[in-house]
């Protein structure tokens, strides 16, 4: 149990200043307390007098995707004063010293169950960290339904070889309802790309490679787990072990310290922990070898299609691969219709692959936003299983790999290399940061979605203006490099402007479409 020294900064803040509490290993977490408050007077009466404050827990930000503002620390809560509105705000800070338990004779023990993108970089970064780690997957050839792209700063920050990229795409196709195509590209440089990945090749690469920095593999079906009752118990993983020669497999036991839930859309570590339910999307595809000559055109080349035949909330997809393409679409709103959508998607692409042959059919959920709770006590969700897939772009891989990576991080952190217990504060770090870093991209992405996907004539104006070179150029650079680039104010005016021209354009063509129906 962490004993806090705690600090009130008087400041006449706003709404939105937050708190900065300093963990054990150094991190800061966000947090509110309104000004005045009992909460706030009783931490200051703290700091003052000198005394410490036993706290039981550290709650720190609520999912931000939910709205909440903050829960104070659990000690405190019968002190806490309800937030109304227009109650000031002032900084409050939270010092912790390492207080965690010092592990004897061996390291902290972390199970990360799910082997895909999040898994894998969390499964590598807990074991160079000196944590003894446990990866468990069932299906060690798995070939998730992915379109497969992966932006270019990942290639450098998780040191990918150059042969698991089956395709370096450098130009694009959006397709609009009306099959008007735009080329997306032309403002890449030469060395600039857009990888093209096969999931089974990616996932296997950095599974192997996690085992090769010391954590163990177990070939297994994680079922349920076991969660202690107080902070130095361990949790027992209970699941099916297929790594004998039984092809029934075996019922084992793994207790470990700590836990991270890898394990996709249908998380069961989500499940064990009530991390709450989400809305999630159907993605279908379908990788289909073409002939060579056909294969030639997508030789750098990927195509999107929009339109409610393909997809009345997402966009289809002509994605390269080694010697394939994959052909897929998704839907949250209307998921019985999948099949008909990625018909759909087929034939608006049939010239380019007449002759093709179906070699696999894949179809898997995808998570549409962040799971209302991500870490309790000391287990904590990344990937798809804490909902870290983009609106409007569908992309998951790179902050799949990315939350794995910062939540280890946090860990190894917390844990000083896996000397000591960590306990939830610590994986919190890992959570404020990545809202702190991300929040904004999935919030914009939600926005564009819910603007350009909800017509026909929405999609016609969205497809518009990816004809516009400074749109490319922004798009592209974000994408690649996941960073706001920060742009011309006088440009920033002129999309502005044509942006609201294309949404009263797509309107009235709304409103002439529905009188013609009616």
């Amino acid at each position: 149990m962490a004993t806090l020294q705690a600090a009130v900064a008087p400041s006449a803040a706003s709404f939105a200043s937050s708190t900065r509490a300093v963990v054990p290993n150094g991190e800061c977490v966000s947090a509110l307390a309104p000004r005045g408050s009992q909460c706030s007077r009783g931490l200051g009466r703290a700091a003052s007098s000198g005394r410490s404050i036993s706290l039981k827990s550290f709650d720190g930000l609520r999912g931000l995707n939910g709205g909440g503002l903050v829960s104070a620390v659990e000690a405190l809560r019968s002190e806490r004063s309800v937030v109304e509105e227009g109650v000031g705000y002032q900084p409050l800070r939270v010092y912790a010293a390492r207080g965690s338990k010092k592990i004897e004779g061996r390291k902290l023990r972390v199970a990360v169950v799910g082997g895909g993108p999040a898994g894998g970089c969390a499964a590598e970064t807990l074991a160079m960290g000196g944590i003894e780690t446990f990866l468990i997957e069932r299906k060690l050839d798995n070939a998730k339904p992915c379109g497969g792209a992966i932006p270019l700063c990942m290639v450098g920050e998780f040191d990918l070889p150059p042969e698991i990229i089956d395709r370096k795409v450098t130009k694009m196709k959006m397709i609009s309802p009306s099959n008007v195509a735009v080329d997306v590209g032309k403002t890449l440089n030469d060395d600039e790309y857009i990888g093209m990945v096969r999931r089974e090749v990616l996932d296997s690469f950095l599974r192997e490679r996690a085992q090769k920095n010391g954590a163990t593999i177990i070939n297994g079906l994680f079922l349920r787990m076991e969660v202690p009752k107080d902070n130095d118990s361990p949790y027992k993983l209970h699941y099916t072990n297929f790594d004998g020669s039984s092809k029934v497999g075996t019922p084992a036991v793994l207790e470990v310290d700590a836990v991270i839930g890898a394990d996709g859309a249908n998380s069961r570590v989500a499940k064990d922990i009530d991390a709450g339910e989400y809305d999630y999307a159907i993605a279908f595809q379908e990788r289909i070898k073409i002939p060579a000559d056909k294969m030639e055109y997508y030789e750098n080349l990927a195509e999107m299609y929009v339109g409610d035949d393909v997809s009345p909330d997402f966009y289809g997809w002509v994605f390269p691969k080694c010697d394939h393409v994959a052909v897929g679409t998704g839907t949250v709103i209307n998921k019985p219709s999948i099949k008909k959508y990625q018909t759909a998607t087929r034939n608006r692409a049939k010239d380019k692959i007449a002759g093709g042959k179906i070699i696999r059919v894949e179809a898997h959920p995808i998570p549409e936003h962040p799971r209302p709770r991500r870490v309790s006590s000391r287990v904590a969700l990344v990937g798809d299983a804490a909902g870290y897939v983009t609106k409007c772009s569908g992309e998951g891989i790179y902050f799949a790999a990315k939350s794995g990576r910062m939540c280890a991080e946090a860990i190894v952190e917390g844990s000083a290399n896996g000397t000591r217990m960590v306990d939830e504060s610590d994986l919190r770090v890992y959570l404020d940061k990545w809202d702190k870093k991300y929040w904004a991209t999935y919030k914009v992405l939600d926005i564009l979605q819910k603007v350009f996907y909800r017509s026909n004539p929405a999609r016609e104006a969205f497809v518009e203006m990816c004809a516009d070179d400074y749109v490319q150029k922004m798009t592209f650079d974000s994408y690649l490099y996941k960073v706001v680039v920060p742009g011309n104010p006088l440009d920033d005016i002129k999309l502005a402007v044509n942006t609201i021209g294309s949404l009263i354009r797509a309107n009235a063509l709304r409103k002439e479409s529905e009188k013609m129906t009616v």
